[in-house]
């Protein structure tokens, strides 16, 4: 087994600077934007709870098991009580009353802020720095595409939107600022900003990358 190498000092200080503010927006905004999934499908509270939290535990279950960090939502009740805080929130207001586009925003602000946190937790378990962009990718898109594939529609990364890359922005820009060595918590503020800002252009101007040309 492969001894897990201590944290170096500037990555301690980025965790416990901004990132646990950051998972705990990820939690939220992710769990809002399953939980309305769930509303648009007309489901019961039940089922808006339950797409809440494997919206927003998906990607940070996987993270956990490839990184042998314990899975967070099993060490702490407290994530899966802000999932159902959120659903139930979300259930109780009426399908009106929300913006048509509320599930994009959401989900946008949640991948940017969990790509940076699941890049952030890998280097505190001593992971090298492109695989801590992987496991932050993974974080900030998995919840997303288990949304849609449960939901029954097609899934974010088939739509030919920036998804994965603007997760890999946030993700790059915070590993990047930080193997520098630049000051918490600019990091990760900076690498929220730029996935954000990288999905909000997809949504607003419809922004994709050139698809492969085919044969």
């Amino acid at each position: 087994m492969t001894a897990v190498l201590p944290a170096l000092p500037f990555q301690t200080a980025q965790i416990q600077v901004l990132l646990p503010w950051l998972n705990l927006a990820g939690l939220a905004v992710f769990a809002a934007s399953g939980a309305l999934a769930a509303v648009r499908k007309r489901l019961d509270f039940v089922g808006g709870c339950f797409f809440a939290l494997i919206t927003a535990t998906g990607g940070g279950t996987l993270r956990d098991l490839l990184i042998r960090a314990p899975v967070f939502w099993m060490q702490d009740a407290a994530p899966v009580l802000l999932c159902l805080g959120v659903a139930l929130a979300a259930w109780a207001i009426p399908l009106k009353w929300w913006p048509e586009r509320a599930l994009d925003w959401f989900d946008a602000m949640g991948l940017a802020a969990y790509a940076v946190y699941g890049a952030g937790k890998a280097l505190q378990f001593g992971i090298g720095p492109i695989p801590a962009v992987a496991a932050g990718v993974i974080t900030a898109c998995l919840g997303g595409v288990i949304r849609d594939i449960t939901a029954g529609v097609p899934s974010i990364l088939l739509r030919h939107e920036l998804y994965v890359t603007a997760a890999l922005a946030a993700a790059t820009l915070f590993v990047v600022l930080t193997s520098l060595g630049l000051s918490a918590p600019l990091p990760a503020l900076l690498g929220f900003l730029a996935g954000f800002a990288t999905r909000a252009a997809a949504i607003v101007w419809k922004i994709t990358l050139p698809p492969h040309r085919g044969a």
